[in-house]
């Protein structure tokens, strides 16, 4: 099944390690049910199967995890990102794979030198510290100076990593063909598209340059905001591989003893950063998807600095729209609009929408008689992923990211003030992108956007009807039928001429032997004819047959 696949010898020994590593932890399923294993036999390779007993006790979410991180960086990050899917996965494996992290041992110093000379060129550096300051699965950091005497940090990429998660990508990408294709129940979670958006997450954040231009673009959303810091880029020695930004020296946003040593106002430095998360979802568009208060800094005057922008999501204006709508739906309890949303959402997936608005509905109702000020982003949300899945509704990629950012955004306020409440916290930055919908310079925006849409149809009609003959003409036109219950009704005629064919073999069997019967002469057995014998197998052979016949059309009738 699988041999064509993984035809390159190269990727059978990662192949085999990412196998044994299944099968240690209790997932050999996948690697049977994959063909995997006898690939790799036919290949000469042996796998060892068993469960180690220090996991079994294990439930298989937390197998998962284990294995994950003992595949390394490409796989530590497919769990980080299925951590964000709820509308494909239940809670528990979320809450699981949210565990994940991505500390790993650091590459020695010598090991960077040269990717750092090759960047750096004649250095501009002093105090360039062997220690790391922070390790990574993709990238490590660590502390210089400038010989102006600005303290900077060097983010520096793995050596190897790339070709290793390219591997490792390629491997995914065919084993997630295979699932689709060979095992049904595994359609649902879609893993080519999860694949998909894995290889175009990781080629993002391999690309160093790519988080500094991240960068550069919150410091221009922040920039008149005197609260909120953000580090500044040097570009004349940023590259693909090397990142090398300003270090600002401050607290660690998880470190809430030494912020209180510090007399820092733990609300005060949690309200900042939630609202500045709420700016950057609700106005700009444009967030960062892993905001943990690990990616923050408390500065003095309980101001922030926000780092680490590997991981960022981006909504357009309409996706903006849909999310208000979303909300505005359900706090006026209007399923219809809820439904169109969600319906917008799903893509070409058919889905039952009166099942699905009476579940909206019935969500709307639990809801009902609590307080605004009562209401917890993190539990409708989960709510609303556990709709999505139960009617195998998709969240497009962003929205999923945007989910996973708005519960640990409320997670974070929480942490800083138990009295916390993200609803009434985002309740300005709502009414602000509700107002901003209908100023009349966003209106005519929208009305001339759909003008032009509609004049670009109309022009694009002789064209199309033109190209349409043209095919015609030439015999290129195809015309593709989707229908419902075609394949039973192929069954049916099949089974039907099948009983046909049955019925006129039994009726020239039943001829056939009568005929024979009739015939004197002949050999004889115990004073009988061979054929009055032959006449009577014929008459039995056409007695069982009438059974089946009459038996088959029974049991269709019951189907």
């Amino acid at each position: 099944m699988v041999s064509g696949v993984f035809s390159a010898a190269r990727e059978l020994p990662r192949l085999r390690e990412i196998s044994s590593v299944l099968i240690r932890y209790g997932l050999g399923d996948i690697v049977r049910r994959a063909g995997v294993s006898t690939l790799l036999e036919r290949t000469g390779q042996v796998l060892q199967w068993g469960q180690a007993s220090e996991v079994a006790h294990l439930e298989p979410q937390q197998r998962a995890r284990l294995a994950l991180e003992q595949l390394g960086p490409t796989f530590v990050k497919l769990g980080q990102m299925l951590s964000t899917r709820e509308d494909l996965l239940p809670a528990a494996w979320t809450e699981e794979l949210n565990r994940l992290y991505s500390q790993v041992a650091p590459v020695p110093f010598d090991d960077l030198l040269p990717q750092i000379e090759q960047a750096l060129g004649r250095s501009p550096l002093e105090d360039l510290e062997r220690e790391p300051y922070a390790a990574a699965s993709i990238a490590q950091i660590h502390r210089a100076t400038l010989t102006s005497g600005t303290p900077v940090i060097l983010k520096i990429r793995r050596p190897g990593i790339v070709a290793k998660v390219d591997a490792d990508l390629r491997i995914l990408e065919h084993l997630a063909h295979l699932a689709e294709r060979e095992i049904p129940e595994a359609r649902r979670y879609r893993p080519v598209d999860v694949v998909g958006q894995l290889r175009r997450s990781l080629e993002r954040e391999l690309d160093l340059a790519v988080e500094a231009r991240n960068t550069e673009r919150f410091a221009r959303n922040f920039a008149g905001d005197l609260d909120v810091l953000v580090p500044r880029i040097y570009w004349e020695w940023t590259s693909s591989s090397m990142n090398v930004q300003e270090h600002i020296e401050g607290i660690r946003g998880d470190d809430l003893e030494a912020i209180d040593n510090a007399g820092l106002d733990r609300k005060a430095i949690g309200a900042r950063g939630v609202d500045a998360m709420l700016k950057m979802i609700l106005i700009d568009g444009f967030f960062q998807a892993d905001p943990h208060p690990g990616n923050v800094m408390c500065l003095p005057g309980n101001r922030i600095a926000l780092i680490d922008f590997g991981m960022v999501g981006r909504l357009s204006p309409a996706r903006r729209i849909q999310l208000v709508n979303l909300l505005a739906g359900f706090v006026h309890q209007d399923e219809e609009t809820m439904l169109e949303v969600l319906l917008d959402w799903r893509g070409n997936e058919a889905v039952n929408e009166a099942r699905l608005a009476a579940d909206l509905g019935e969500l709307a109702v639990d809801y009902s008689d609590a307080q605004l000020k009562d209401l917890r982003i993190g539990t409708l949300l989960h709510r609303v992923s556990a709709i999505l899945r139960e009617h195998s509704i998709v969240l497009p990629a962003d929205l999923a990211l945007l989910f996973k950012a708005l519960i640990t955004l409320e997670g974070f306020g929480r942490q800083y003030d138990p009295e916390f409440r993200l609803v009434e916290r985002a309740e300005p930055f709502l009414n602000r992108a509700m107002s901003e919908r209908y100023q009349p310079v966003d209106a005519l925006r929208r009305g001339q956007a759909t003008l032009s849409d509609f004049l670009g149809l109309v022009a694009s009609i002789p064209r199309d009807l033109a190209r349409l003959v043209k095919d015609a003409r030439h015999g290129r036109m195809r015309v593709d039928l989707d229908l419902k219950r075609l394949d039973a009704f192929g069954d049916r005629v099949h089974d039907a001429l099948d009983r046909a064919t049955i019925g006129i073999m039994t009726a020239s069997l039943v001829v056939g032997s009568s005929i024979v019967m009739t015939v004197s002469g002949g050999p004889t057995v115990f004073g009988v004819s061979l054929l009055t014998y032959c006449g009577l197998v014929g008459y039995l052979i056409a007695f069982g047959n009438s059974l089946w016949v009459i038996l088959s059309i029974w049991r269709s009738g019951r189907r």
